[in-house]
């Protein structure tokens, strides 16, 4: 089974940090782009950061450039969020998701269930 669970969120102030985490299975976790998205209340879901292991491809979105950080353990099948001088705008759910192509878009192939981030001001 396809399985995409991510997990760290919480309630933070603003400026704080937090470390999202994506553990992967059921798929060959190497032939994949994985990528965090968010969505927030009212609002299109839309992509945050992407990553290709493999070719050290990255793709983050000019809100959070600079304060978040995406890496990935290959040997886990793990993909991580680093996101550090939250801002109350960061507030969503997010979701990680894996994508044969970098599109780093809403089209990617398989999705998990998404973690609770909340920036208070």
């Amino acid at each position: 089974e396809v399985q995409l669970q991510a997990s760290g969120g919480g309630l933070v102030q603003a400026g704080g940090s937090l470390r999202l985490s994506c553990a992967a299975s059921g798929f060959t976790f190497d032939d994949y782009y994985i990528g965090w998205f968010r969505q927030a209340p009212g609002k299109e879901r839309e992509g945050v950061s992407c990553i290709s292991s493999s070719d050290d491809k990255t793709y983050y979105a000019d809100s959070v450039k600079g304060r978040f950080t995406i890496s990935s353990d290959n040997a886990k099948k793990r993909v991580f969020l680093q996101m550090n001088s939250l801002k109350p705008e960061d507030t969503a759910v997010y979701y990680c998701a894996a994508d044969r192509l970098f599109k780093c878009s809403v089209n990617s192939d398989f999705w998990g269930q998404g973690t609770q981030v909340t920036v208070s001001s």
